[in-house]
Parts: structure tokens; C-alpha cells; sequence
């Protein structure tokens, strides 16, 4: 069996197989996501959300997903055809693509590259251009001005996603995840990981990556009150569900990259607890249940109140906070805190 592995057809066997162990788990994630997003809210309205379709409603999303393939798909006239049907499948790609550098433990990783921060920023950077085609292909004013915003705020708020990683690579050393991931290893739990070093930027980040995902209270670009329902108003069918599959998978990449930046990845919080895949899955579901409480009970803000917080306070102060790390990792202020690549992790 090694040696068949060693081929170039089995390498591209064993290549594949991992990549649909990946996809699988995001994707059946995604079922039990959208599930977990409608309970909560409905838990905080005081109502009992899905509870018909299989025990407790656990299969109700999956009779979504099946709705939404077998409807007939409805083709406005006048919209550019090939940019229409491009834009969703662009979506989810490029939102899939991102896990591909994600690791759910040491060595479990489908690609391990030194600038896999890199990678993450490039796909999720293409992800907006997806948006925009199906905006502009829809030939409707709401789709065009829904794209327009839509792209506005993923471009703003990368900027500050983009700075704050920034002071997390300062500390560490490296863009790796597993690097990252290793630096915040110690005798200490949890007071080890980079929340404590960067507890400022943890809420800034947190906040960014709403937006960033068009989740409410932020989520301007499908505004129904305003744009009907943004830049996916002409769409039907699979092509609907595939521009809301990535968006939830988006979310959930997200959560994964909190879960490694700032809560230690895969590492236990607990000093004496073995350390295990089962750690990362349960802080991304962790934070994922934070982005449907904080969809629950915000109200949405309005777009000049986004853009204003996204360019004069985020900005100001993440790019402030790579100057200060700098200043404390170069310096090793507390036995460098601040600078793990100083003390070996």
C-alpha cells in the first residue's frame, strides 16, 4: 500500500481522498449549522424554530437543500447568462478553496505552507468578485446596488482583518497556522493562547468578521427592507443555494481562524487534558453560536454607521496595535509575551 502511494496516480488518489474529507465535513457542518442558526434564534424569541422534518427537526435542512435543487431555476430576461451561473459557483469555490490550509489538529491539514495566512486572505479577497458578478448579471438595480455595497464592506473590513493578523504573525514569527498554533502551546492552558497578549484585537476581530460575511448586523448588502434582498434578489433554485452555502461556509471559516489566531486551535484549554481535533471543531461551533446570538439580539446598523466605524475606529485602531506589538515584541517586554518566536513558543 506505501508503495502505491508513492505513484503519481496513487498521490493524486490519496490527494483526492482528503479533499472530500475536508469538503464532507464542511459540508455536512453547513447542514447542521443553518439548523443551529434558525434554533437560536428562534430560542431567543421564544419560539420552537425547525421541529417537524426528522427528530427535533435535525433533518429540516436537508429538506432545504433538496427543495432548492429540484425547483425550476427561473432566468430573468436581459441578464448576462454566463456571469450569471458563474457568480454563485464562484462563491462557493473560492469559499471552499480557503479550507484547504485549515488544520483540525498537528499534521491534519490538507496543504501545510509557511504563508498559509497568505492563501486564506487571496481566496477570501476573490470571494467579493462573486458578489459582484451576480449583482451586475442580474440586470436589476436592487442586485447591482446590493453587489456594490456588498463590495465596499468586504474590501473595508479585510483591511482591519488584514492588521490585526498582522500583530498575531508580529508575535509568532511565522504565517503558518500550525506555527501559530504551537506558539500559544504552555504550562499555563489557556492563559498560554494569544487572547490575553492580543485581547484588544479579539473583539475588533470578532467584529470584522461579521462584516466581512455580510452577517447581521451587518448585513447591508441584503438589506430586505432596502434592496428587496440584495444581490441575490434574481436568484433561484441551486444557484440561490449555492451563493448561501457559501456565505455559511464563509462564517465558518471565520470561526476557524478565531479558534487559531487567539483560542489556541487544536491545544486543550486545560493543562493535563490531551490535546485533540475535538478541541478546534467544538471552539469553531463555539463561535459560530456567538455569531447567531449576536444575529439574535443586535439590531442591523445603517450603512453609513458601517462604513464609519470600518475606516475611522477599526483602522486607526488595528494599525495602532501593530505598531504597539512591534514595539513590545521587539523589546521582549515580559519575558516576551509578545514575541513567541523569542522564547520558543
Amino acid at each position: 500500500m506505501d508503495g502505491f502511494f508513492s505513484t503519481g496516480f496513487g498521490l493524486a488518489v490519496l490527494i483526492a481522498a482528503q479533499s472530500l474529507l475536508v469538503v464532507g465535513f464542511v459540508m455536512i457542518s453547513l447542514l447542521f449549522l443553518v439548523y443551529g442558526d434558525r434554533k437560536i434564534w428562534a430560542a431567543v424569541q421564544m419560539r420552537r424554530g425547525p421541529n417537524v422534518v426528522g427528530p427535533f427537526g435535525l433533518l429540516q435542512s436537508v429538506a432545504d437543500a433538496l427543495k432548492y435543487v429540484v425547483k425550476e431555476i427561473v432566468i430573468p430576461a436581459g441578464v448576462d447568462r454566463p456571469v450569471f451561473f458563474l457568480a454563485p459557483m464562484l462563491s462557493f469555490v473560492l469559499a471552499i478553496l480557503a479550507w484547504a490550509v485549515i488544520p483540525f489538529d498537528d499534521g491534519w491539514v490538507l496543504a501545510n505552507i509557511n504563508v498559509a495566512i497568505l492563501f486564506v486572505f487571496a481566496v477570501s479577497s476573490l470571494e467579493v468578485y462573486g458578489v459582484i458578478m451576480g449583482g451586475w448579471a442580474s440586470n436589476s438595480k436592487y442586485a447591482f446596488l446590493g453587489s456594490l455595497r456588498s463590495a465596499a464592506q468586504m474590501i473595508s473590513y479585510e483591511v482591519s482583518l488584514g492588521l490585526i493578523i498582522i500583530g498575531v504573525i508580529i508575535s509568532t514569527g511565522g504565517m503558518s497556522f500550525s506555527s501559530i498554533v504551537q506558539a500559544q502551546e504552555g504550562d499555563w492552558g489557556l492563559f498560554n493562547w494569544y487572547w490575553l497578549p492580543h485581547f484588544p484585537m479579539v473583539f475588533l476581530f470578532f467584529i470584522s468578521a461579521l462584516a466581512e460575511t455580510n452577517r447581521p448586523p451587518f448585513d447591508l448588502p441584503e438589506a430586505e427592507s432596502e434592496l428587496v434582498a440584495g444581490f441575490m434578489v434574481e436568484y433561484s433554485s441551486t444557484p440561490y443555494l449555492l451563493f448561501m452555502a457559501g456565505e455559511y461556509i464563509a462564517i465558518f471559516l471565520m470561526c476557524a481562524l478565531t479558534s487559531l489566531l487567539f483560542f489556541g486551535g487544536w491545544l486543550s484549554p486545560i493543562p493535563g487534558l490531551a490535546d485533540g481535533w475535538w478541541w478546534m471543531v467544538a471552539k469553531m461551533w463555539f463561535f459560530f453560536f456567538m455569531f447567531a446570538m449576536v444575529k439574535a439580539i443586535v439590531p442591523r446598523y445603517r450603512y453609513d454607521q458601517l462604513m464609519r466605524i470600518g475606516w475611522k475606529v477599526f483602522l486607526p485602531l488595528s494599525l495602532g496595535w501593530v505598531v504597539v506589538v512591534a514595539f513590545l515584541a521587539k523589546f521582549e517586554v515580559l519575558g516576551g509575551f509578545w514575541a513567541r518566536w523569542a522564547v520558543g513558543g
